[in-house]
């Protein structure tokens, strides 16, 4: 049974968080053989203050503003 975990930040509807999953499920019943019934996903939102990338916090990052603050966080 494949145990699918997805880290986002705040902010993503139910349902693009829907769609995710049937897609992400598909892709695991082709690629891995799995029954469409057996595959887990489990989200978690992560605050942007909790996320770096390249060093830098995601609350933090002028480069990611516009992303960040499209799902409910704020940068700078």
């Amino acid at each position: 049974m494949p145990n699918i975990r997805v880290e986002l930040l705040p902010g993503r509807t139910v349902d693009q968080r829907r769609r995710f999953a049937e897609e992400v499920t598909r892709a695991a019943v082709e690629a891995l053989g799995a029954r469409q019934q057996d595959v887990r996903i489990m989200f978690e939102e992560v605050a942007a203050d909790f996320v770096a990338n390249g060093g830098v916090l995601a609350s933090e990052d002028a480069d990611r503003a516009g992303q960040v603050s499209r799902f409910g966080g704020t940068a700078l």
